[in-house]
Protein backbone atom coordinates (compact mmCIF):
# COMPACT_ATOMS: atom_id res chain seq x y z
CA UNK A 1 0.00 0.00 0.00
CA UNK A 2 1.14 3.49 -0.84
CA UNK A 3 0.29 6.54 1.70
CA UNK A 4 0.13 10.02 -0.67
CA UNK A 5 0.72 13.41 0.99
CA UNK A 6 0.48 16.54 -1.18
CA UNK A 7 3.16 19.19 -0.01
CA UNK A 8 4.61 21.87 -2.12
CA UNK A 9 7.38 23.36 -3.68
CA UNK A 10 8.76 26.71 -4.47
CA UNK A 11 10.01 27.60 -7.86
CA UNK A 12 10.98 31.13 -8.67
CA UNK A 13 7.91 32.81 -6.21
CA UNK A 14 5.25 30.57 -7.40
CA UNK A 15 4.27 27.23 -5.77
CA UNK A 16 4.45 23.66 -7.03
CA UNK A 17 2.28 20.41 -5.82
CA UNK A 18 5.03 17.55 -4.79
CA UNK A 19 3.23 14.27 -3.88
CA UNK A 20 5.15 12.38 -0.77
CA UNK A 21 4.41 9.12 -1.35
CA UNK A 22 5.81 6.39 0.85
CA UNK A 23 5.48 2.46 0.99
CA UNK A 24 6.19 -0.13 3.48
CA UNK A 25 7.70 -3.35 2.30
CA UNK A 26 9.26 -6.15 4.75
CA UNK A 27 12.66 -6.90 5.25
CA UNK A 28 14.89 -8.25 7.91
CA UNK A 29 17.34 -4.98 7.51
CA UNK A 30 14.77 -2.03 8.39
CA UNK A 31 15.78 1.45 6.72
CA UNK A 32 14.16 4.36 5.35
CA UNK A 33 15.24 5.58 1.69
CA UNK A 34 14.02 8.55 0.44
CA UNK A 35 14.29 9.32 -3.16
CA UNK A 36 13.18 12.18 -5.90
CA UNK A 37 15.61 14.42 -6.36
CA UNK A 38 16.57 15.96 -2.54
CA UNK A 39 18.80 18.66 -1.44
CA UNK A 40 21.02 18.12 1.71
CA UNK A 41 18.15 19.81 4.21
CA UNK A 42 15.54 17.33 2.80
CA UNK A 43 17.22 14.61 2.81
CA UNK A 44 18.40 15.13 6.95
CA UNK A 45 14.69 15.74 7.23
CA UNK A 46 14.21 11.52 8.01
CA UNK A 47 16.59 12.42 11.13
CA UNK A 48 13.91 14.96 12.32
CA UNK A 49 10.94 12.75 11.58
CA UNK A 50 11.76 10.09 13.81
CA UNK A 51 12.70 12.06 16.42
CA UNK A 52 9.63 14.28 16.64
CA UNK A 53 7.61 11.38 15.90
CA UNK A 54 8.80 9.90 19.76
CA UNK A 55 8.51 13.15 20.94
CA UNK A 56 4.86 13.63 20.04
CA UNK A 57 4.07 10.09 20.66
CA UNK A 58 3.12 9.45 16.92
CA UNK A 59 3.87 5.77 15.28
CA UNK A 60 5.50 5.62 12.59
CA UNK A 61 5.52 2.23 10.02
CA UNK A 62 8.27 0.21 10.50
CA UNK A 63 10.51 -2.17 8.22
CA UNK A 64 11.72 -0.78 5.25
CA UNK A 65 10.37 2.20 3.94
CA UNK A 66 10.36 4.07 0.45
CA UNK A 67 9.86 7.98 0.51
CA UNK A 68 9.53 9.16 -2.79
CA UNK A 69 8.79 13.13 -3.74
CA UNK A 70 7.04 12.86 -7.07
CA UNK A 71 7.71 14.40 -9.37
CA UNK A 72 11.32 13.32 -9.24
CA UNK A 73 12.55 15.88 -12.16
CA UNK A 74 11.77 18.57 -9.94
CA UNK A 75 14.92 19.31 -6.94
CA UNK A 76 13.27 19.42 -3.69
CA UNK A 77 14.81 22.40 -1.57
CA UNK A 78 14.46 23.04 1.87
CA UNK A 79 12.86 21.91 5.15
CA UNK A 80 8.79 22.40 4.38
CA UNK A 81 9.08 18.42 3.63
CA UNK A 82 9.35 17.68 6.96
CA UNK A 83 5.41 17.68 8.10
CA UNK A 84 4.16 15.99 5.11
CA UNK A 85 7.15 13.20 5.14
CA UNK A 86 5.91 12.38 8.64
CA UNK A 87 2.32 12.52 8.17
CA UNK A 88 3.22 9.84 4.85
CA UNK A 89 4.91 7.34 7.35
CA UNK A 90 2.62 7.21 9.93
CA UNK A 91 1.32 3.62 11.03
CA UNK A 92 -2.43 3.97 10.55
CA UNK A 93 -3.39 0.42 11.46
CA UNK A 94 -1.90 1.30 15.14
CA UNK A 95 -3.92 5.12 14.85
CA UNK A 96 -6.93 4.20 12.93
CA UNK A 97 -7.60 6.00 9.11
CA UNK A 98 -6.95 9.99 8.89
CA UNK A 99 -8.10 11.57 5.87
CA UNK A 100 -5.84 13.66 4.13
CA UNK A 101 -7.12 14.08 0.86
CA UNK A 102 -7.66 17.24 -0.56
CA UNK A 103 -5.33 18.30 2.16
CA UNK A 104 -1.88 20.08 1.71
CA UNK A 105 0.54 20.20 4.58
CA UNK A 106 3.87 21.90 5.12
CA UNK A 107 6.22 22.87 7.65
CA UNK A 108 9.56 22.56 9.14
CA UNK A 109 9.45 20.46 12.31
CA UNK A 110 11.64 20.75 15.72
CA UNK A 111 12.92 17.62 17.48
CA UNK A 112 10.67 18.36 20.37
CA UNK A 113 7.49 17.98 17.69
CA UNK A 114 6.88 21.87 17.07
CA UNK A 115 6.73 22.76 13.45
CA UNK A 116 8.55 25.94 12.13
CA UNK A 117 8.01 28.04 10.18
CA UNK A 118 8.94 28.27 6.55
CA UNK A 119 9.14 30.43 3.42
CA UNK A 120 7.06 30.38 0.50
CA UNK A 121 3.59 29.63 2.84
CA UNK A 122 1.87 32.62 0.33
CA UNK A 123 2.77 30.85 -2.50
CA UNK A 124 1.96 27.61 -1.38
CA UNK A 125 -1.43 28.31 -0.41
CA UNK A 126 -2.24 30.17 -3.71
CA UNK A 127 -0.83 27.15 -5.72
CA UNK A 128 -2.34 24.27 -3.26
CA UNK A 129 -6.01 26.37 -3.80
CA UNK A 130 -5.47 26.55 -7.70
CA UNK A 131 -4.76 22.45 -7.49
CA UNK A 132 -8.33 22.26 -6.59
CA UNK A 133 -7.23 21.88 -2.54
CA UNK A 134 -9.72 22.91 -0.33
CA UNK A 135 -7.49 22.97 2.67
CA UNK A 136 -3.69 23.55 3.61
CA UNK A 137 -1.77 23.55 7.02
CA UNK A 138 0.96 25.61 7.52
CA UNK A 139 3.46 26.40 10.49
CA UNK A 140 1.28 28.69 13.03
CA UNK A 141 3.58 31.55 12.47
CA UNK A 142 2.46 31.32 8.55
CA UNK A 143 -1.02 31.30 8.45
CA UNK A 144 -1.57 34.43 8.66
CA UNK A 145 -0.10 34.89 6.01
CA UNK A 146 -1.15 32.62 3.80
CA UNK A 147 -4.76 33.07 4.86
CA UNK A 148 -4.67 36.15 2.06
CA UNK A 149 -5.35 33.55 -0.28
CA UNK A 150 -8.77 33.69 -0.80
CA UNK A 151 -10.34 30.30 -1.57
CA UNK A 152 -8.35 27.85 0.76
CA UNK A 153 -8.95 27.00 4.46
CA UNK A 154 -5.52 27.64 5.99
CA UNK A 155 -5.22 26.16 9.64
CA UNK A 156 -2.17 26.61 12.06
CA UNK A 157 0.19 23.94 13.50
CA UNK A 158 2.00 24.39 16.46
CA UNK A 159 2.88 20.72 17.06
CA UNK A 160 2.21 17.61 15.53
CA UNK A 161 0.40 16.38 18.53
CA UNK A 162 -1.95 19.05 17.95
CA UNK A 163 -2.54 18.57 14.34
CA UNK A 164 -2.69 14.63 15.06
CA UNK A 165 -5.44 15.06 17.44
CA UNK A 166 -6.95 17.38 14.51
CA UNK A 167 -7.00 15.23 12.15
CA UNK A 168 -8.50 12.37 14.45
CA UNK A 169 -11.12 14.43 15.17
CA UNK A 170 -10.71 14.66 18.86
CA UNK A 171 -9.56 18.60 19.03
CA UNK A 172 -9.99 21.11 15.87
CA UNK A 173 -7.94 23.77 14.98
CA UNK A 174 -9.62 27.05 14.05
CA UNK A 175 -8.76 28.11 10.75
CA UNK A 176 -7.10 31.47 10.22
CA UNK A 177 -9.40 33.70 8.14
CA UNK A 178 -7.68 37.09 6.31
CA UNK A 179 -10.42 40.23 6.60
CA UNK A 180 -9.80 41.91 3.06
CA UNK A 181 -11.64 45.08 4.70
CA UNK A 182 -9.31 45.85 7.31
CA UNK A 183 -6.30 45.38 4.89
CA UNK A 184 -7.70 48.05 2.85
CA UNK A 185 -8.91 49.97 5.70
CA UNK A 186 -4.70 49.82 7.68
CA UNK A 187 -3.08 52.86 7.89
CA UNK A 188 0.25 53.26 8.42
CA UNK A 189 2.80 56.21 9.56
CA UNK A 190 5.25 57.53 8.40
CA UNK A 191 8.38 59.28 10.89
CA UNK A 192 9.97 60.74 7.27
CA UNK A 193 7.57 63.73 5.95
CA UNK A 194 8.14 66.22 3.40
CA UNK A 195 7.26 69.25 5.79
CA UNK A 196 10.98 68.74 7.06
CA UNK A 197 12.63 69.18 3.31
CA UNK A 198 13.43 73.17 2.97
CA UNK A 199 13.15 74.81 -0.36
CA UNK A 200 14.38 72.55 -2.81
CA UNK A 201 10.56 73.02 -4.46
CA UNK A 202 11.68 71.94 -8.42
CA UNK A 203 12.99 68.66 -7.27
CA UNK A 204 10.33 67.99 -4.39
CA UNK A 205 8.09 68.67 -7.66
CA UNK A 206 9.57 66.20 -9.92
CA UNK A 207 9.68 63.50 -7.25
CA UNK A 208 5.72 64.08 -6.86
CA UNK A 209 5.25 63.31 -10.49
CA UNK A 210 7.35 60.58 -10.25
CA UNK A 211 5.43 59.07 -7.57
CA UNK A 212 2.35 59.73 -9.23
CA UNK A 213 3.34 57.98 -12.31
CA UNK A 214 6.23 54.88 -11.18
CA UNK A 215 8.30 57.35 -13.52
CA UNK A 216 12.08 56.38 -13.10
CA UNK A 217 14.07 59.91 -11.32
CA UNK A 218 17.75 60.96 -10.93
CA UNK A 219 18.62 63.85 -8.32
CA UNK A 220 21.91 65.66 -9.18
CA UNK A 221 23.85 67.75 -7.13
CA UNK A 222 26.28 68.52 -4.93
CA UNK A 223 26.78 67.45 -0.99
CA UNK A 224 24.43 68.22 1.10
CA UNK A 225 21.83 69.19 -1.24
CA UNK A 226 19.56 67.14 0.30
CA UNK A 227 19.34 64.83 -2.31
CA UNK A 228 18.87 61.38 -0.18
CA UNK A 229 16.56 63.13 2.45
CA UNK A 230 14.74 63.70 -0.02
CA UNK A 231 14.26 60.01 -1.36
CA UNK A 232 13.92 58.20 1.98
CA UNK A 233 10.62 60.63 2.42
CA UNK A 234 9.28 58.85 -0.73
CA UNK A 235 7.20 56.27 1.28
CA UNK A 236 5.32 58.86 2.92
CA UNK A 237 3.70 60.07 -0.57
CA UNK A 238 3.39 57.08 -2.67
CA UNK A 239 -0.28 55.65 -3.37
CA UNK A 240 -1.30 52.70 -1.23
CA UNK A 241 -0.58 48.87 -2.34
CA UNK A 242 -3.81 47.57 -4.01
CA UNK A 243 -4.68 43.97 -2.57
CA UNK A 244 -3.35 42.39 -5.94
CA UNK A 245 -0.21 44.21 -5.32
CA UNK A 246 0.53 43.34 -1.84
CA UNK A 247 -0.09 40.13 -2.50
CA UNK A 248 2.55 39.92 -5.02
CA UNK A 249 4.92 41.90 -2.78
CA UNK A 250 4.32 39.57 0.09
CA UNK A 251 5.00 36.42 -1.86
CA UNK A 252 8.51 37.63 -2.92
CA UNK A 253 8.92 38.61 0.48
CA UNK A 254 8.20 35.23 1.76
CA UNK A 255 10.19 33.32 -0.58
CA UNK A 256 12.99 35.51 0.12
CA UNK A 257 12.69 34.97 3.94
CA UNK A 258 12.04 39.04 4.66
CA UNK A 259 8.44 39.00 5.89
CA UNK A 260 8.44 39.00 9.59
CA UNK A 261 6.96 36.28 11.74
CA UNK A 262 2.52 36.92 12.16
CA UNK A 263 2.61 39.52 8.97
CA UNK A 264 -0.47 38.75 6.86
CA UNK A 265 0.75 41.07 4.05
CA UNK A 266 2.84 43.51 3.39
CA UNK A 267 0.91 46.88 4.08
CA UNK A 268 3.09 49.57 2.18
CA UNK A 269 5.61 49.46 -0.91
CA UNK A 270 8.83 48.49 -0.21
CA UNK A 271 11.62 50.92 -0.32
CA UNK A 272 15.15 49.26 -0.50
CA UNK A 273 18.49 51.03 -0.29
CA UNK A 274 21.11 48.85 -0.83
CA UNK A 275 24.91 50.20 -0.30
CA UNK A 276 27.44 50.68 -3.23
CA UNK A 277 29.73 47.85 -2.12
CA UNK A 278 27.00 45.15 -2.87
CA UNK A 279 27.42 42.35 -5.48
CA UNK A 280 25.79 41.77 -8.24
CA UNK A 281 23.82 38.77 -7.51
CA UNK A 282 22.72 40.67 -4.38
CA UNK A 283 21.07 43.14 -6.30
CA UNK A 284 19.68 40.49 -9.17
CA UNK A 285 19.09 37.81 -6.71
CA UNK A 286 20.52 34.08 -7.37
CA UNK A 287 22.83 31.86 -5.55
CA UNK A 288 23.34 28.36 -5.30
CA UNK A 289 19.51 28.07 -4.92
CA UNK A 290 18.05 31.31 -6.09
CA UNK A 291 16.67 33.53 -4.25
CA UNK A 292 15.32 37.53 -5.18
CA UNK A 293 17.36 40.27 -4.89
CA UNK A 294 16.98 44.04 -4.45
CA UNK A 295 16.01 44.46 -7.66
CA UNK A 296 12.58 41.93 -7.19
CA UNK A 297 12.64 42.79 -3.46
CA UNK A 298 11.88 46.76 -4.69
CA UNK A 299 8.47 45.11 -7.15
CA UNK A 300 5.64 47.66 -6.54
CA UNK A 301 7.91 49.90 -4.68
CA UNK A 302 10.97 52.11 -4.71
CA UNK A 303 14.88 51.25 -5.66
CA UNK A 304 16.99 53.65 -4.05
CA UNK A 305 20.70 53.67 -5.38
CA UNK A 306 22.45 56.15 -3.31
CA UNK A 307 25.62 57.36 -4.95
CA UNK A 308 24.87 55.73 -8.04
CA UNK A 309 28.15 55.96 -9.77
CA UNK A 310 30.09 54.48 -7.43
CA UNK A 311 28.10 51.16 -7.84
CA UNK A 312 30.12 48.57 -9.62
CA UNK A 313 29.15 49.10 -13.15
CA UNK A 314 28.20 45.22 -13.76
CA UNK A 315 25.80 45.76 -10.88
CA UNK A 316 24.39 48.97 -12.35
CA UNK A 317 24.21 47.69 -15.78
CA UNK A 318 22.17 44.79 -14.38
CA UNK A 319 19.31 47.47 -14.50
CA UNK A 320 18.87 47.99 -18.09
CA UNK A 321 16.89 44.72 -18.55
CA UNK A 322 14.17 44.49 -15.48
CA UNK A 323 13.61 48.53 -15.92
CA UNK A 324 12.41 47.27 -20.04
CA UNK A 325 10.66 43.75 -19.04
CA UNK A 326 9.85 44.62 -15.50
CA UNK A 327 11.02 41.20 -14.61
CA UNK A 328 14.29 39.51 -14.05
CA UNK A 329 15.66 36.43 -15.29
CA UNK A 330 18.23 33.89 -12.96
CA UNK A 331 19.52 31.18 -15.06
CA UNK A 332 21.88 28.53 -12.73
CA UNK A 333 22.99 25.11 -13.31
CA UNK A 334 20.09 24.07 -11.16
CA UNK A 335 17.60 25.67 -13.68
CA UNK A 336 15.89 29.43 -14.29
CA UNK A 337 13.77 31.16 -12.68
CA UNK A 338 12.06 34.27 -13.31
CA UNK A 339 11.03 37.09 -10.42
CA UNK A 340 8.50 40.42 -10.72
CA UNK A 341 10.78 43.60 -10.79
CA UNK A 342 8.53 46.16 -11.64
CA UNK A 343 9.89 48.80 -9.43
CA UNK A 344 10.60 52.87 -9.42
CA UNK A 345 14.06 53.24 -9.47
CA UNK A 346 15.33 56.61 -7.56
CA UNK A 347 19.50 57.57 -8.19
CA UNK A 348 21.35 60.09 -6.28
CA UNK A 349 24.56 61.43 -7.64
CA UNK A 350 27.15 63.93 -7.22
CA UNK A 351 28.45 65.65 -10.11
CA UNK A 352 31.59 65.19 -9.71
CA UNK A 353 34.15 63.12 -7.82
CA UNK A 354 34.70 65.90 -5.52
CA UNK A 355 30.38 67.14 -5.65
CA UNK A 356 30.92 70.52 -6.72
CA UNK A 357 31.07 70.93 -9.92
CA UNK A 358 28.52 74.02 -11.13
CA UNK A 359 28.67 75.12 -7.48
CA UNK A 360 27.93 78.88 -7.13
CA UNK A 361 30.57 79.16 -4.57
CA UNK A 362 32.80 76.57 -3.85
CA UNK A 363 35.10 75.60 -6.93
CA UNK A 364 35.19 71.67 -8.35
CA UNK A 365 39.37 70.63 -7.72
CA UNK A 366 38.48 67.97 -10.33
CA UNK A 367 40.13 68.17 -14.13
CA UNK A 368 38.12 67.81 -16.94
CA UNK A 369 39.02 64.39 -17.51
CA UNK A 370 38.12 63.08 -13.82
CA UNK A 371 34.72 64.81 -14.26
CA UNK A 372 34.61 62.98 -17.66
CA UNK A 373 35.66 59.57 -15.64
CA UNK A 374 33.68 59.91 -13.21
CA UNK A 375 29.98 60.36 -15.16
CA UNK A 376 30.86 57.60 -17.60
CA UNK A 377 30.56 55.20 -14.72
CA UNK A 378 26.60 55.47 -15.38
CA UNK A 379 26.31 54.33 -19.50
CA UNK A 380 24.00 56.30 -21.67
CA UNK A 381 21.87 53.52 -22.03
CA UNK A 382 20.93 53.50 -18.27
CA UNK A 383 20.84 57.34 -18.20
CA UNK A 384 18.18 56.85 -21.18
CA UNK A 385 16.01 54.77 -19.36
CA UNK A 386 15.28 57.32 -16.32
CA UNK A 387 11.95 59.45 -17.22
CA UNK A 388 13.22 62.25 -14.97
CA UNK A 389 16.24 63.75 -14.47
CA UNK A 390 16.41 66.30 -11.81
CA UNK A 391 19.20 68.98 -10.62
CA UNK A 392 19.08 69.75 -6.33
CA UNK A 393 21.39 73.07 -5.49
CA UNK A 394 22.81 74.24 -2.69
CA UNK A 395 20.42 75.96 -0.68
CA UNK A 396 20.34 79.46 -0.28
CA UNK A 397 20.68 81.11 3.58
CA UNK A 398 16.86 82.35 3.01
CA UNK A 399 15.86 78.50 2.83
CA UNK A 400 17.82 77.12 5.86
CA UNK A 401 17.32 79.87 7.65
CA UNK A 402 13.73 79.22 7.69
CA UNK A 403 11.70 77.94 10.11
CA UNK A 404 7.97 77.42 8.83
CA UNK A 405 7.44 73.91 7.79
CA UNK A 406 7.21 72.97 4.38
CA UNK A 407 4.29 71.12 2.62
CA UNK A 408 3.71 67.98 4.17
CA UNK A 409 3.63 64.59 2.71
CA UNK A 410 -0.02 64.05 3.81
CA UNK A 411 -0.82 67.19 1.56
CA UNK A 412 1.22 65.81 -1.48
CA UNK A 413 0.17 62.18 -1.16
CA UNK A 414 -3.63 63.92 -1.71
CA UNK A 415 -2.56 65.34 -4.61
CA UNK A 416 -1.16 62.07 -6.37
CA UNK A 417 -3.67 60.06 -4.80
CA UNK A 418 -6.10 61.77 -6.88
CA UNK A 419 -3.80 61.69 -10.20
CA UNK A 420 -3.82 58.10 -9.77
CA UNK A 421 -7.21 57.74 -9.44
CA UNK A 422 -7.64 60.02 -12.48
CA UNK A 423 -5.17 57.42 -14.76
CA UNK A 424 -7.12 54.34 -13.41
CA UNK A 425 -10.33 55.38 -14.60
CA UNK A 426 -8.39 55.54 -17.83
CA UNK A 427 -6.37 52.47 -17.75
CA UNK A 428 -9.47 50.78 -16.01
CA UNK A 429 -7.19 49.21 -13.49
CA UNK A 430 -4.95 50.78 -10.11
CA UNK A 431 -2.00 48.69 -10.65
CA UNK A 432 -1.32 50.32 -13.52
CA UNK A 433 1.14 53.58 -14.19
CA UNK A 434 1.81 55.83 -16.89
CA UNK A 435 5.41 54.79 -16.77
CA UNK A 436 4.36 51.41 -17.98
CA UNK A 437 2.53 51.95 -20.80
CA UNK A 438 3.57 50.30 -24.36
CA UNK A 439 3.59 52.14 -27.80
CA UNK A 440 0.53 50.79 -28.19
CA UNK A 441 -1.26 52.27 -25.12
CA UNK A 442 1.15 55.61 -25.59
CA UNK A 443 -0.36 56.22 -29.07
CA UNK A 444 -3.97 55.82 -27.49
CA UNK A 445 -3.40 57.83 -24.43
CA UNK A 446 -0.69 60.48 -24.80
CA UNK A 447 -2.75 63.12 -27.37
CA UNK A 448 -0.95 66.29 -27.63
CA UNK A 449 -2.71 69.76 -28.24
CA UNK A 450 -1.11 71.75 -31.49
CA UNK A 451 0.53 73.74 -29.24
CA UNK A 452 2.23 70.59 -27.28
CA UNK A 453 2.94 68.64 -30.50
CA UNK A 454 4.47 71.94 -31.90
CA UNK A 455 7.16 72.54 -28.61
CA UNK A 456 7.53 68.42 -28.27
CA UNK A 457 8.70 68.67 -32.40
CA UNK A 458 11.74 71.49 -31.71
CA UNK A 459 12.76 69.07 -28.76
CA UNK A 460 12.83 66.08 -30.46
CA UNK A 461 15.46 67.84 -33.28
CA UNK A 462 17.09 70.38 -30.98
CA UNK A 463 18.13 68.13 -28.62
CA UNK A 464 18.60 64.93 -30.66
CA UNK A 465 15.85 63.21 -28.86
CA UNK A 466 15.84 59.34 -29.22
CA UNK A 467 13.13 57.12 -29.88
CA UNK A 468 12.86 56.05 -26.38
CA UNK A 469 13.41 59.77 -24.62
CA UNK A 470 10.36 60.71 -27.24
CA UNK A 471 8.53 58.12 -25.29
CA UNK A 472 9.75 58.84 -21.75
CA UNK A 473 8.99 62.63 -22.22
CA UNK A 474 5.29 61.93 -23.68
CA UNK A 475 4.98 59.03 -20.59
CA UNK A 476 6.11 62.13 -17.83
CA UNK A 477 3.63 64.74 -19.87
CA UNK A 478 0.97 62.38 -19.26
CA UNK A 479 1.37 62.24 -15.49
CA UNK A 480 2.02 66.12 -15.41
CA UNK A 481 -1.87 66.43 -17.16
CA UNK A 482 -3.09 64.07 -14.96
CA UNK A 483 -2.57 66.35 -12.17
CA UNK A 484 -5.05 68.88 -13.79
CA UNK A 485 -7.11 66.05 -14.74
CA UNK A 486 -6.65 66.70 -18.41
CA UNK A 487 -7.13 64.01 -20.96
CA UNK A 488 -5.48 65.89 -23.81
CA UNK A 489 -1.73 66.66 -22.96
CA UNK A 490 -0.95 70.77 -23.42
CA UNK A 491 2.12 72.43 -24.27
CA UNK A 492 2.29 73.26 -20.59
CA UNK A 493 2.03 69.44 -19.62
CA UNK A 494 5.29 69.24 -22.08
CA UNK A 495 7.41 71.86 -21.19
CA UNK A 496 7.28 70.81 -17.88
CA UNK A 497 8.86 67.35 -19.19
CA UNK A 498 11.43 68.55 -20.97
CA UNK A 499 12.31 70.57 -18.27
CA UNK A 500 12.42 67.81 -15.63
CA UNK A 501 14.33 65.41 -18.60
CA UNK A 502 17.21 68.69 -19.58
CA UNK A 503 20.15 67.84 -16.74
CA UNK A 504 21.50 64.68 -19.49
CA UNK A 505 22.60 67.50 -21.99
CA UNK A 506 24.34 69.01 -18.78
CA UNK A 507 26.23 66.62 -17.56
CA UNK A 508 26.42 63.44 -19.65
CA UNK A 509 26.70 65.19 -22.57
Amino acid sequence: MVKVITTLAINGIEGIPISVEASRFPSPFPRVVLIGLPDTAVKEALERVHTAARSSSVPLITGSVTVNLAPADVKKEGSSFDLPILLSMIDEIKTGEIDTSRRAFAGELSLTGGVRPINGALSMAIAARDAGYREIYLPAENAAEASAADGIDVFPVKDVSGLFAHLKGEKPIDKVIFSTETFLKASVEHILDYSDVKGQETAKKAIEIAAAGGHNILLIGPPGSGKSMLASRLPSILPPLTLKEAIETTKIHSVAGALGQGVSLVKTRPFRSPHHTMSPASLAGGGKNPKPGEISLSHNGVLFLDEFPEFDKSSSEILRQPLEDRTIHITRVSGSVAYPASFMLVCAMNPCRCGYYGHPTKPCVCSESTRRAYMSRVSGPLIDRIDIQVEVKSLAYEDVSCFKPAESSAAIRERIIKAKDFAALRFNSREMSNALMIPALIKQHCVLDDDGDLLMKKAYVSQSLSARSYDRILKVARTAADFDCSETIKKRHVALALQLRAVDKKYFS
